[in-house]
């Protein structure tokens, strides 16, 4: 038994040195990756990244706090007609904007003499550009979106973004109120011409000075009585409407080339402070769809002008059966002058060499209200023109008036106005000349 105790004691002793203690281990094994330099390193590392990880988040939450409370931005798509106007006003401010990025807009026109005349602009280009106005500081992110493009001009669709200070919202609405009123400020006292682009109207080159109306010299009171009807046909808005008459006026000017049409209705539009949409019905691609959505949406304050309508159309047979280069139909023309779903407060002049070519359809009342013959020059109007380039010269305008006479009472033909006009441009500062060398002008 003495013996057995002993054996027992160290039996149990070992058997209690050999099971480990789960928690002593656990201690152990965190006191040796304790003592481990690289885990410390890597845990030391991982809780730095979770560190600058939030602290970047949070800084992202206060910068778009920040932005949405200190700043506002205005965005201005190249569809918009704003669009210019800012880019003008912005090419305008010249050395006050502070910018690395230009664009170069060319203006290029030759004369019919050879001569060239060129004049190159420069404009933001994309990429942000910064200005000071009125003591705010603006930034300018001008993007284009290489996706989208305007089918009709194959030019990407652009945006420009503006940002400034919160505090100075209101500047955005005057700096676009004075980039609108320098635009219009450039276009008063002109002319602009608008032509079709796809579905819409485009600005066709730079406006152009009104032309006089005194400037053109029809026969005798045939000018006076078209303005008289023209400006009848505007102040009679509620007139119309009460009757349920379409309020829309259709003209058409007829007679031989050079006879003043095309600046009988230029001058118009001057004297009544309209612009000019010019639609060329032989225009390749042109669809009814299209002339439609055209002639109802265009821009205000305009007289619609359709030339040369005899060349498109000249019988409705030919052209319902085999259309024209356009695919503009006859009936599909009717249908978007006077139609249902024809546009209102529309003035419509049409202009051709040759009525006789023209359907009666196209010419009836309700499409064109009134027609006018401008022909051969008149008496009336040989002398006015005849004056106007030689001023008091009344006792040679009656002769020049009797020398056209003489030689038209011999069978020669009548004399447009286009050449009178060049035959005293020829002979501008000697009447004396333009009347000895009369024979010229029959002539031509």
């Amino acid at each position: 038994m003495a013996d057995s105790t002993p054996q027992a004691a160290g039996l149990a002793q070992a058997a209690s040195t050999s099971v480990p203690d789960q928690s002593g281990g656990t201690t152990s094994l965190l006191s040796l990756l304790g003592d481990n330099p690289y885990f410390g390193a890597g845990f030391g590392l991982l809780g730095v990244g979770a560190a600058m990880a939030l602290l970047r988040q949070g800084a992202v939450r206060a910068g778009t706090l920040a932005r949405r409370r200190l700043l506002v931005t205005l965005e201005i798509p190249s569809r918009d007609k704003s669009y210019l106007w800012f880019l003008q006003w912005m090419s305008s401010q010249g050395a006050r904007t502070r910018t690395p990025h230009l664009s170069v807009e060319t203006v290029f026109k030759q004369h019919e003499n050879g001569t060239v005349y060129t004049e190159f602009s420069l404009v933001p280009g994309p990429g942000k550009h910064f200005f000071r106005w009125k003591g705010a500081w603006m930034q300018v992110e001008r993007q284009r979106d290489g996706r989208l493009m305007d089918l009709t001009t194959g030019s990407p669709y652009e945006t420009i973004t503006i940002t400034t200070l919160s505090r100075d919202r209101s500047l955005l609405s005057e700096l676009l109120t004075e980039a609108r009123a320098r635009a219009l400020a450039r276009q008063e006292g002109k002319t602009v011409i608008f032509c079709s682009y796809g579905p819409e109207w485009r600005p066709f080159g730079q406006p152009r000075k009104r032309r006089p109306l005194a400037s053109v010299v029809l026969d005798h009171g045939l000018k006076e009585h078209i303005v008289k009807d023209v400006r009848s046909f505007l102040d009679n808005g509620k007139w119309y409407l009460d009757r349920g008459i379409p309020y829309r006026r259709g003209y058409l000017l007829y007679g031989p080339p050079g006879s003043g049409k095309s600046s009988f209705i230029q001058a118009l539009a001057g004297e009544l402070g309209y612009n000019i949409c010019l639609l060329n019905l032989s225009e390749r691609g042109l669809t009814d769809d299209r002339l439609n959505h055209l002639l109802s949406n265009t821009p205000e304050r305009s007289i619609l002008l359709l030339e040369d309508v005899d060349a498109a159309f000249n019988q409705r047979a030919q052209s319902d059966k085999q259309g024209f280069a356009s695919m503009v139909t006859f009936s599909g023309l009717l249908n978007a002058l006077d139609g249902v779903a024809a546009a209102e407060e529309r003035i419509i002049f049409m202009t051709t060499n040759h009525l006789e070519r023209l359907d009666p359809a196209l010419i009836r009342p309700g499409r064109v209200d009134m027609k006018a013959l401008l022909g051969d020059a008149s008496d009336h109007q040989i002398r006015q023109l005849f004056l106007r380039f030689y001023e008091g010269h009344e006792a040679k305008a009656t002769a020049f008036v009797a020398a056209c006479r003489e030689r038209m009472a011999g069978g020669t033909r009548g004399v447009s106005a286009a050449a009178l006009q060049g035959h005293f441009v020829f002979h501008r500062d000697n009447p004396d000349q333009a009347l000895c060398q009369i024979d010229t002008l029959f002539q031509r």
